[in-house]
């Protein structure tokens, strides 16, 4: 090993040693010792973050109906918030605008495609198009996922069809509350890398109040808001529900360097149940 890689194997765990640390001080906030936070839930399997594990609480809490989602700006396939559930049975729809990352998935999960528990759509996602692009999915499906960088206010806002049970949605952190902001919708909207784009969480909640949902709480590293439909919300996570309790400030990349030494892997696993058979 020369100097260099050794230098960088250093690097790499001083700065997993310090992310740690910041996990550890965040999760030590008085509101996240609350049994109703969602934060102290979070771990990451297939998700860019901690939002595989605050999905899995949620629907604990909640209960499954359908075990069905959408997600929209889904990436390769290896990483995405819905990645996760798929290998634990559910079945859905990815959808992106990206034609390199839609090869990659029908490379990578030809087995999901082909038994009918993934479909995949080629496409950019906008208000005016959205409606016909959800045809087929269910009317209650259990999640749905937003991550386009950009319109995501602008596409919920122009959902109707479906009344997803939780909705998972990207806030712009740089934009605290009570700041309701949004960027200007243009159906060509596209992220340039800065701290421009997207809506605030305060937006998102004044929308999803208008739409019937309750703010239920954010990813540690203030990248993600989690909404539950009112009518399953109830007493069950931590209030009120509002951008003021549950803003996390921008701390993006902490569980970036916390995977671990497995390379991401996709296959079908088989259901063992309670006897110990599958």
């Amino acid at each position: 090993m020369n100097l260099i890689q050794s230098f960088m194997r250093a690097f790499k765990s001083i700065r997993s040693v310090l992310c740690s640390q910041r996990i550890s001080a965040l999760l030590a906030e008085e509101r996240h010792q609350h049994p109703k936070s969602l934060v102290p839930s979070g771990f990451k399997a297939y998700s860019q973050n901690d939002e595989d594990g605050i999905i899995q609480e949620i629907f604990r809490r909640i209960g499954v109906k359908n075990r069905s989602f959408v997600e929209f700006g889904c990436g390769d396939g290896l990483e995405n918030n819905t990645v996760y559930l798929l290998m634990l049975g559910w079945t859905g729809l990815w959808m992106d605008g990206n034609e390199k990352e839609i090869r990659s998935i029908s490379h990578l999960h030809k087995l999901f495609i082909e038994n009918k528990a993934l479909r995949l759509r080629s496409a950019m996602v906008t208000r005016e198009n959205i409606e016909g692009l959800l045809d087929g999915v269910p009317a209650e499906l259990d999640l749905l996922s937003i991550d386009i960088d950009n319109n995501d206010y602008w596409i919920w806002s122009a959902i109707d069809t479906i009344r997803p049970r939780v909705v998972v949605i990207e806030y712009n952190a740089s934009i605290r509350p009570p700041a309701a902001l949004v960027i200007p919708y243009s159906p060509d909207n596209g992220w340039s890398g800065g701290s421009y784009y997207g809506a605030s969480l305060s937006a998102l909640e004044l929308l999803g109040r208008k739409k019937g949902y309750s703010l239920v709480g954010c990813n540690l590293v203030g990248s993600n808001a989690f909404f539950v439909r009112d009518d399953l919300a109830g007493d069950k996570f931590l209030s009120p529900y509002t951008a003021e309790m549950h803003y996390e400030p921008p701390e993006y990349y902490l569980f970036q360097f916390l995977t671990g030494s497995h390379p991401r892997a996709i296959g079908v696993y088989e259901q063992v149940d309670e006897r110990g058979s599958s």
